[in-house]
């Protein structure tokens, strides 16, 4: 048996290793992917029924009035069932509660989507921004793309309980004035490694 000195052997384990440096990188990007898909699909069937069964039953009303109290937490638990590193949110430049305001560089995501959607470009699926070296965050634009979210998000002057209840809930409210196919804003899952 042949023996290599020390230092060719480890010349040698360092070549083997750097064969596909960038093969775990895009295994960890594959899995941010996959659990940015998974995250906001979830978020968006659970939310999204939950709101067309409200609407059904008591109209712009009870949907909003479900939205104010539910949509947080079940966002919230949406990534803790994922997984413990991951956490989901819901950002927008016009948000209706304060606490979907996008941070700096989220705001600078949103305002890039719009620019596009602007220039009549297509939105890609998602995202995938690299905070840091343990940290990443998966994007999915959400677009007013059913009528029925007009109901609460475009003119919704002419429903004056409407009106009354989000000026009561949220005064600040940014969210109206939608039209079809406008950027609403974004789910946002942060992954930690």
């Amino acid at each position: 048996m042949k023996r290599f000195p020390l230092s060719a052997a480890a010349l040698l384990a360092s070549a083997a290793l750097m064969a596909n440096p960038y093969q775990s990188q895009e295994e960890e990007l594959a899995s941010v992917i996959e659990t940015g898909k998974k995250a906001s699909q979830q978020l968006i069937q659970n939310l999204g029924g939950n709101l067309k069964r409200e609407m059904e039953a008591g109209g712009p009303v009870a949907a909003a009035k479900f939205c104010s109290e539910h949509a947080f937490p079940l966002t919230h638990e949406v990534g803790a069932a994922i997984a413990p590193n991951v956490s989901v949110k819901r950002i927008s430049l016009k948000e209706r509660n304060p606490a979907n305001a996008p941070e700096r560089r989220e705001k600078a995501v949103l305002q890039s989507l719009q620019t596009l959607k602007e220039n009549n470009v297509v939105l890609p699926e998602y995202l995938v921004e690299q905070v840091d070296a343990d940290t990443y965050k998966f994007y999915k634009p959400l677009s007013i793309n059913k009528p029925v979210c007009l109901k609460c998000h475009g003119d919704i002057g002419g429903n004056a309980a409407l009106v009354g209840y989000i000026e009561k809930l949220y005064p600040g409210d940014k969210a109206i004035g939608y039209q079809m196919n406008d950027l609403r804003g974004a789910i946002v899952v942060t992954v930690k490694k």
